[in-house]
């Protein structure tokens, strides 16, 4: 989907396709036709853009073969569909049943992830529409946060500036200019935006964690922003004017904005509320939560962790302080917040989005709406067929279209 910003500018709307698992290319072909051509019915569009997930296996077939390349584009055309960004954070094993830890692996210490990122970039440039010379590729930040030692950033700062100029030589060969955004995730080196601003402007002997950002001379360049994703701002309590005016007072791009909504908890001391939180603790991602307290941000890596407490109020055995009120990243539908006496972070998405597009001129040209949760849902909340799970996606979509118009964007055909 596209949209006519006031200042001209084209701005996209996606979906990420993460949400239906498929490790190769056949897997991905199936999916434009089970899951991505129906959304787009259902919209009544002629065009509908997704951010296509390509695992490894499905990228390096893609990469060995042109032929098969250009089947996929001509797929797309077909279908009606479009690609301007891609999620390149899980490198495979995303549709495992047990994803937890792993979907940090490799991480940028490790050559796979520099090379899995140049196949996406090499790949977007050619899947791009012919009238777009601008596509972004979201990745992980960095690494988790242990073990990552002097050494560990170092390696992945080269990484990185190695990247950079792989795209500077994608661009002069292709006309296409492809930029890859960091995803900050609570748990991970890079958490926060802050800590994004401090990895990609630190000078070359520095370790890429929280403080105060030195001046921006050490980083890989403008080809290298952070891609924000509003379901892990909220999950952080980061406020977003906050965080955008620190990306933009550090010069720092923001190639893409994914477009999504965090568990909320306003009162975690109360059974009913442990008991709704408990439905959401599940086996296959992992769903870090967070509390702002007095003492600063208190956290734990996955929910359950957190919902092991004693039970008295604002004291825990091993859990999460519960006097103030909890976020979980977890993707909740945007259109569709929990049940009460839970809730969602829509309202972030909101603000953030109005500081994204909402101004004079766009900070983000690519959206993208992800909420890959659906089937770790509570078992109630689950579409139980593709149609539903279709008609979820649209209405997410329907959503955010008019969150955008609302903004003053005019929707194209």
């Amino acid at each position: 989907m596209r949209f006519r910003h006031p200042d001209g500018s084209t701005v996209h709307l996606a979906y990420c396709t993460n949400v239906h698992p498929a490790e190769t290319l056949d897997g991905v072909l199936a999916q434009l036709r089970d899951h991505c051509e129906p959304v787009r019915r259902r919209l009544g569009r002629d065009r509908l853009g997704i951010g296509l997930w390509l695992a490894r296996d499905a990228a390096r077939s893609l990469i060995t073969d042109p032929a098969s390349l250009r089947a996929l584009r001509a797929e797309l055309d077909r279908r009606g569909l479009e690609v301007v960004t891609l999620n390149g954070f899980p490198y495979e094993g995303f549709g495992a049943d047990e994803v937890k830890y792993l979907v940090y692996r490799p991480d940028w210490t490790h050559p796979d992830r520099l090379a899995h990122t140049t196949d996406l970039a090499r790949l977007l440039a050619a899947l791009l529409p012919e009238d777009v010379t601008e596509g972004s590729v979201s990745t992980l930040p960095l690494a988790w946060r242990t073990p990552f030692d002097a050494e560990a950033a170092a390696t992945a700062r080269a990484a990185l500036t190695t990247l950079a100029g792989r795209l500077d030589a994608l661009e002069e060969l292709t006309g296409r200019s492809i930029r890859i955004g960091l995803e900050p995730e609570p748990g991970c080196v890079v958490e926060t935006v802050a800590d994004a601003v401090a990895a990609l402007t630190a000078p070359p002997d520095a370790h890429p964690h929280p403080g105060p950002a030195p001046a921006p001379t050490g980083g890989p360049g403008p080809r290298i922003g952070v891609c924000l994703d509003t379901c892990h701002l909220a999950t952080s309590f980061e406020d977003p004017r906050t965080a955008l005016d620190a990306l933009a007072a550090a010069g720092i791009p923001v190639p893409k904005a994914q477009l999504s909504a965090a568990l909320h908890a306003e009162h975690p001391h109360l059974p009913e509320v442990r008991a709704a939180l408990a439905a959401f603790a599940e086996p296959r991602f992992l769903h870090q939560t967070r509390t702002r307290t007095a003492a600063g941000l208190r956290g734990t890596d996955d929910l359950p962790e957190a919902l092991a407490a004693s039970g008295h109020r604002g004291t825990t055995a091993h859990g999460l302080p519960d006097a103030t009120p909890w976020r979980s990243h977890f993707h909740v539908p945007l259109h569709a917040p929990p049940a009460p006496p839970l809730t969602s972070t829509l309202p972030v998405l909101q603000d953030a989005l109005a500081l994204l597009v909402g101004g004079p001129h766009p900070v983000t040209r690519h959206l993208e709406v992800e909420t890959y949760t659906w089937q770790a849902l509570p078992p109630e909340s689950r579409p139980r067929t593709r149609a539903r799970l279709a008609d979820g996606i649209a209405a997410e979509l329907t959503l955010a279209r008019d969150l955008l118009t609302d903004l003053g964007l005019k929707e194209l055909p």
